[in-house]
């Protein structure tokens, strides 16, 4: 039974709808690559918040709409930080602009209609829904007020997010708007450790450079000191070193 389909008073906002994250490996693999992904896109921007699987409360009013929660929603104008629940009225009244759904075998027609009524009233600008079984993408964008399907779906970029949709014959690409590719996990954890041999190795040769400066200069003084003493015995015997032929 959903929880949500009751109202208690000393919990208004239930923070889980009772429902698992994903339904499977495919369905949880691609619902954190593009949360992940868009969580790197935006890490310098204070202003971006991304989340996976948060429930959005748009009005304080529950018989007036349930909460949605979108498998990746991505709110601009708010700041990034912990939230248990979106409540729209608590974020200056911006709902998210952008938002993500991976299907899996439970959604229904019934389900994603209503999903699509939710996000075109509460004003979504952007909706992105990709059906990996079955290698399918829907992108929906808001024009004249109202969310209205994309046809020109293959290399699509996001007018929000810049990021760019290409579809292969047995999946989705989806690349940052440098030309990078969204990782998964282990390939992004791949690259951070290669990226760290990098920079362990770069700093080794900076310290070796370093160390081979100093025993140079080292070495500088000590001949810079055999050429002095030199200097002092043969003007001991009365010799100008400077006339002496090297």
């Amino acid at each position: 039974m959903n929880p949500l389909a009751y109202y208690d008073p000393t919990d208004p906002y239930p923070e889980s709808d009772g429902q698992p994250m994903a339904e499977n490996t495919e369905h949880y693999d691609w619902l954190v690559k593009i949360k992940e992904n868009l969580e790197i896109l935006f890490a310098d921007r204070e202003d971006v918040f991304v989340a996976g699987d948060l429930l959005w409360y748009p009005v304080p009013d529950r018989q007036q709409a349930g909460p949605m929660a979108p498998d990746v929603l991505v709110a601009f104008g708010r700041p990034k930080g912990r939230r248990s629940t979106y409540l729209q009225w608590e974020e200056d009244n911006i709902a998210p602009q952008v938002v993500f759904e991976v299907l899996s075998p439970s959604n229904s027609r019934l389900d994603m209609a209503n999903k699509w009524r939710f996000y075109d009233q509460y004003g979504v600008e952007e909706y992105y829904i990709y059906d990996p079984r079955h290698h399918r993408l829907e992108i929906y964008q808001r024009r004249q007020g109202e969310l209205k399907s994309v046809t020109h779906l293959n290399g699509w970029i996001s007018p929000r997010l810049g990021i760019r949709f290409v579809l292969r014959p047995d999946t989705l690409e989806i690349y940052h708007p440098d030309g990078q590719p969204f990782l998964n996990s282990a390939e992004l954890a791949r690259l951070k450790h290669a990226a760290e041999e990098r920079a362990a190795e770069e700093q080794r040769l900076r310290q070796a450079a370093e160390e081979r400066a100093v025993r140079e200069s080292e070495l500088a003084v000590r001949e810079s000191a055999r050429a002095e003493r030199l200097a002092e015995r043969l003007r001991a015997l009365g010799i100008d070193p400077d006339n002496v032929d090297d």
